[in-house]
């Protein structure tokens, strides 16, 4: 890996991109450190101490994760990327409930464009619906709970509409950031932002695991990262090849086809979709409780229950929950974006088949029947890789320890960006040899 990278910044083309994505990146962490106006730096800082690791941001702890502690500290890029996803997520489920985006993708590229400016338009959407929604929580101290001094210095309804206005825009630089990064760097920008955002928390988390437990424990938090960490890497490479021949066609004076090649199907299908769904389908009660919930007087049976839940990470209820959730939403994801029925068709469109198998439905259910098997332990490995952090704040959590970085969704996302980027940065690599190579 380290020499794909040192043979990348010998290389004019590749050096200016990586430089290029360094810089945006670093444009990216600085806006996320940058408060927004109207908000009380000092208080925030202080406030964020006191509740930190505490139940009070679980609501937006998805949020907070992907915007590398920005969204706490109400920064200019609070929202960060979030937006994007989200959007991203609903449009992609939209194509198969609506025809016309059905049709835009099956367009080609004139119909991913729109699709494209679709998702933009949405999710500045969402970046208003999110930023107000913050902003109101903020005014109202609810999103530090715990903490007694203000972190809006501005209360006014003016005063607050400006925040929602600078959070809105740095969310559309975010997203514009991603895209150049895309288009002109390396890598997918999105996924890059949110890899900056994750590693940017990892020695602030693990200098409070060495503050709160010491280094013994630090280091056993690391080797158990680094276990992980491998593991992961090893089933996101895992993949089932199925074998596909192609029979020979003769077109005009030419004779295509008689190669044979594979349909690689992945044990992770769905990547870390699942767990973002499952995630934010666990704050959505929580987030209802807080604002319907009244400043003054106790709070209702109903909010009782979702505080004793589906707050407490290490509470086994939350637990079971995130695990059944995570399994469905794998489950369903993966239908929803792999149609047997379509590969097969296009297998048999250009003559392809599968050994053993007729074209048409006979393919397309022997597909179903390997994609429904692989799915199974994908789904689980997701869950138990997502709930592992869990468990061990349910162990560690009477010594002190309510905070565990390399958390399952970081380290999915983490991971899965690096072995792309990595892999990208190889295939650019391979492309200019063979240029030299027939030069």
């Amino acid at each position: 890996m380290l020499s794909a990278f040192v043979s990348a910044f010998r290389t004019p083309d590749l050096r200016r991109k990586i430089l290029f994505t360094l810089g945006l990146i670093a444009l990216y962490r600085l806006g996320a450190s940058l408060p927004s106006p109207g908000v009380s730096y000092k208080n925030v800082q202080e406030c964020v101490k006191i509740v930190n690791g505490g139940d009070s941001a679980g609501i937006y702890q998805l949020i907070n994760l992907f915007s590398g502690g920005a969204l706490l500290q109400l920064s200019v890029f609070a929202i960060g990327i979030m937006p994007y996803i989200t959007a991203s997520i609903i449009i992609q489920l939209l194509t198969v409930v609506i025809p016309r985006f059905e049709e835009l993708r099956k367009e080609g590229q004139s119909g991913q464009n729109k699709m494209t400016q679709y998702t933009r338009y949405l999710s500045i959407a969402l970046a208003v619906l999110q930023s107000t929604g913050l902003v109101a929580l903020a005014s109202r101290g609810q999103l530090l709970r715990g903490c007694p001094k203000a972190i809006l210095d501005d209360t006014s309804i003016f005063g607050m509409i400006i925040i929602v206005l600078v959070m809105t825009a740095g969310a559309a630089l975010v997203m514009w950031f991603g895209e150049q990064i895309t288009e002109r760097g390396i890598g997918n920008g999105m996924s890059l932002l949110i890899f900056a955002g994750i590693a940017a928390r990892i020695p602030s988390e693990g200098k409070q695991i060495y503050d709160s437990r010491g280094w013994i424990t630090t280091a056993l938090v690391g080797a158990a990262a680094v276990v992980v960490i491998v593991g992961v890497i090893f089933v996101e490479q895992g993949q089932r090849r199925i074998p596909v021949q192609y029979a020979k066609r003769v077109v005009g004076r030419k004779m295509y086809g008689g190669s044979s090649t594979y349909l690689p199907l992945k044990v992770n299908q769905a990547g870390v979709i699942p767990v973002i769904f499952a995630s934010s389908l666990l704050y959505l009660p929580n987030l209802l409780a807080q604002l319907t919930q009244k400043s003054s007087g106790n709070p209702a049976k109903w909010q009782e229950l979702i505080q004793k839940y589906l707050v407490n990470p290490s509470n086994p209820v939350y637990v079971g929950i995130y695990f059944a959730l995570i399994v469905f939403f794998t489950y369903f994801y993966v239908a929803i974006t792999f149609n047997p029925e379509e590969r097969a068709d296009e297998m048999k469109k250009f003559g392809g088949f599968i050994p053993g198998y007729r074209p048409g439905k006979p393919t397309a259910d022997y597909l179903n029947y390997v994609l429904s098997r692989i799915t199974l332990p994908g789904s689980i490995y997701l869950g138990a890789v997502a709930v592992l952090p869990n468990l061990l704040l349910g162990i560690g959590a009477s010594g002190g320890m309510t905070n565990l970085p390399f958390g399952g969704t970081a380290v999915l996302i983490v991971v899965s960006v690096g072995l792309d980027t990595v892999k990208q940065i190889e295939s650019q690599l391979m492309n200019r040899n063979y240029e030299g190579f027939l030069k």
